[in-house]
């Protein structure tokens, strides 16, 4: 049979009537999800720090820090605004930069660390998720990373932060699933989006050795953001929908030989 090379939900409007929240929006993989929920028919805020105009046309965007408290607030109260109400929540926002060590890492580098990879998402659950409960019906998505098995020293801080993500995502699916609510993991491996090669350029220079001449994944390629989006939407979708608690890797492969 020839493939038409169509992709899952696309062109089919399947979220159609769906209101989003996708943090950290406006390039790379969050941006790519945007985008691909604008092209299903959802109706989507996006958030960021700062660069408003980098957000994907036709999506809602909000400035708001996801580290602070005041942050979550603003996102939430921008989407009750803008959107009346939240179905999907896609927390994407997060990174680290590399350290020599491990021991060398401040309280505030790792306090930052877990601010951005994982009480962001805590706070802003807390906040949009009650809305949800009431509705009877939502799905929320974390995106961790394929790496925190491996646990590279360099990004200790990055890695832990994932993992309480990744155990806190699993007790919520628990918590919320009577309620119509799924929650789960996406995790990529590898992807080429500028926030990463800046990262590994970085990490590259403290540790230049055989680690960082990192073999090209099994599947032959470093991933792409929309391969990550799939992913995320498929989790998103009523497609999706006897899925929660899960975390779906989603890395060429990379990481099957940790």
């Amino acid at each position: 049979m020839k493939s038409t090379n169509v992709l899952p939900g696309a062109g089919t409007r399947e979220f159609a009537g769906k209101r989003a929240v996708v943090t950290g929006g406006t390039r790379g993989i969050g941006a790519a999800v945007v985008r691909r929920l604008l092209d299903a028919g959802a109706e989507v805020l996006t958030t960021a720090r700062s660069a408003a105009h980098t957000a994907p046309s036709g999506a809602a965007f909000v400035a708001a820090d996801v580290r602070t408290r005041a942050g979550a607030d603003s996102i939430a109260a921008a989407a009750r605004e803008t959107l009346g109400g939240v179905d999907l929540l896609v927390h994407n926002a997060g990174g680290a930069q590399p350290y020599e060590s491990a021991l060398s890492m401040a309280d505030e580098v790792w306090q930052e660390a877990m601010e951005l990879n994982f009480l962001s998402s805590v706070r802003l659950n807390a906040l949009l998720a009650p809305g949800m409960r009431e509705r009877g019906s939502g799905a929320i998505v974390h995106v961790s990373s394929a790496a925190v098995p491996a646990v590279p020293p360099p990004f200790l801080h990055y890695t832990a932060a994932k993992a309480a993500l990744e155990n806190y995502g699993r007790g919520l699916a628990a918590e919320l699933a009577p309620h119509g609510i799924r929650v789960n993991t996406v995790s990529p491996g590898r992807t080429a989006t500028p926030g990463g090669e800046a990262t590994r350029e970085q990490w590259g220079r403290l540790d230049p050795g055989p680690r960082q001449a990192a073999a090209t994944p099994p599947l032959g390629r470093d991933g792409a953001p929309d391969d990550i989006a799939d992913a995320v939407l498929f989790l998103l979708s009523d497609r999706a929908g006897w899925l929660t608690g899960s975390n779906v890797v989603v890395d060429g492969g990379e990481f099957s030989r940790v």
